[in-house]
């Protein structure tokens, strides 16, 4: 028996939840995936599938071979993508974390082209406002903002920049206290950033001192895009990146409040980072990725009309 073969039968199966299915994916009868499924059963010694006239679910001892035997396919596929990846062009799968609301505005609209240009990638993209552990996660590249990573572990390559702006609505500031300084957020309700600690510090930098103020609210969350639609519904006053807020300032939902100062949370910094783990250097599939955030992130001055 080839137990590679019959791992995949045995794995697709369980996928499409069919003999039959599982056979018609791989484009194979449906009598070879049961006899290689049934192979490994017998060298097993286990049953790992529950069959019925009417559909096929996993054991419990299927559930955990199931795993494994994904992992070990997923390490298979991998190790070939780390051979193939030292190439000239990108081939194989990515492993992308990006900032949830980052990844849907200013990633997700520009993957097609991305993925246009090179056939053989793959791009597994998850989104999420927590700092990725690349190795226990399996993540290619993470994607984070303002972080400062200084590690013998990490390789950080800077792709951008941006800028955080203290925006509220025109409501909330039409019943609120005058905000013409920083210190006046003192007397104002702050929708905070939760970046899991519990210190909420803005740190406003001008030609002067920093300020550094503890700032209060009612509300926080993980999430930035909450913060937004709350700060449209005259919830308060908030500090999200430009990329976030720059439409709904246009067209006059938020008002962007002390502009003379770079504003950030804590010691935070206005970097954008592309975070790999060191055996990495050298891959196709991450060099043109940061190729691809460099581009976007960075767009040409729009050319000057000659006189």
């Amino acid at each position: 028996m080839d137990k590679l073969l019959a791992l995949k039968m045995f794995v697709e199966t369980v996928r499409c939840g069919g003999y039959s299915s599982a056979a018609r994916k791989l484009g194979i009868s449906t009598s070879s995936v049961t006899r290689q499924v049934a192979g490994l059963e017998h060298e097993l010694g286990a049953s790992l599938l529950n069959r019925t006239t009417r559909n096929t679910s996993v054991t419990v001892a299927g559930q955990t071979y199931f795993e494994k035997a994904v992992a070990i396919l997923d390490a298979i596929d991998e190790a070939d993508a780390v051979v193939a990846d030292r190439g000239s062009d990108a081939q194989g799968r990515l492993r992308i974390s990006v900032p949830v609301e980052f990844g849907r505005r200013l990633i997700a609209p520009h993957l097609s082209r991305l993925l246009e240009r090179h056939p053989g990638l793959e791009i597994s993209l998850s989104l999420s406002d927590q700092v990725s552990d690349l190795l226990s996660e399996q993540i290619d590249v993470s994607v984070r903002l303002g972080s400062s990573v200084v590690s013998e572990d990490i390789v950080s390559k800077r792709v951008g920049q941006f800028q955080r702006w203290v925006v509220a609505s025109p409501d909330y500031l039409a019943r609120s206290a005058v905000l013409a300084h920083p210190r006046d957020l003192l007397e104002h309700q702050c929708l905070r950033f939760d970046y899991g600690g519990s210190h909420h510090h803005w740190t406003f930098q001008s030609d002067e001192a920093p300020i550094q103020l503890n700032v209060h609210g009612r509300l926080q969350s993980n999430n930035a895009d909450i913060l937004r639609e709350a700060a449209i519904g005259g919830g308060g006053v908030t500090l999200l990146a430009d990329w976030l807020v720059r439409d709904d300032v246009a067209a006059g939902r938020l008002i962007r409040l002390l502009e003379h100062y770079e504003v950030n949370p804590g010691s935070a910094s206005s970097c954008i980072n592309a975070l790999y783990l060191p055996n990495h250097r050298g891959s196709s599939r991450i060099n043109v990725f940061i190729d691809f955030l460099v581009e976007i992130l960075n767009p040409p001055a729009p050319a000057t009309p000659a006189p």
